[in-house]
């Protein structure tokens, strides 16, 4: 038998229309509430931006799996998790996530198989692959300088 992993978040109503998501074991809590234009307010962290933050926290996460069992040499991944929501005939929706990885490699030569290894990360990565939105990859590749 496969084995079965869970994890559990707990969201509780605190005052007003904010919360907070926690669990025993990580810290900090967030404190949440929607979006100024879902009547909520600014500055708090929103179920959009986290859902957004699990989509990039993924991808940095299987790619680096990925690239450590490659034996991949990286300098440098940051990746941004753009969302779209629309209102769709059954309510809002995440109709698009874009995800923008920015590759920053030592060597001209390993461009080619830094994007293969994205291409990669994407079909592989767990949150990416649970959600219906359609999901696009956008990657950047730089290269911070060559090594004699």
């Amino acid at each position: 038998m496969a084995p079965l992993y869970r994890y559990q978040m707990t969201a509780r109503w605190t005052t007003g229309r904010h919360g907070v998501a926690e669990n025993a074991c990580i810290q900090p809590k967030l404190d949440f509430a929607p979006p100024p234009e879902f009547q909520g307010e600014a500055g708090y962290w929103t179920p959009e931006y986290m859902l957004l933050a699990a989509v990039a926290a993924c991808f940095v996460t299987t790619f680096l799996a990925i690239a450590g069992f490659s034996k991949f040499e990286v300098a440098k991944l940051e990746v941004t998790a753009d969302g779209e929501i629309e209102k769709v005939e059954t309510g809002f929706l995440f109709t698009r996530i874009y995800v923008r990885p920015m590759l920053m490699l030592h060597q001209e030569k390993d461009r080619d198989r830094g994007l293969r290894l994205l291409e990669k990360a994407e079909r592989a990565c767990l949150i990416s692959r649970s959600l219906q939105s359609q999901i696009i990859l956008e990657p950047e590749i730089a290269v911070i300088a060559e090594q004699a």
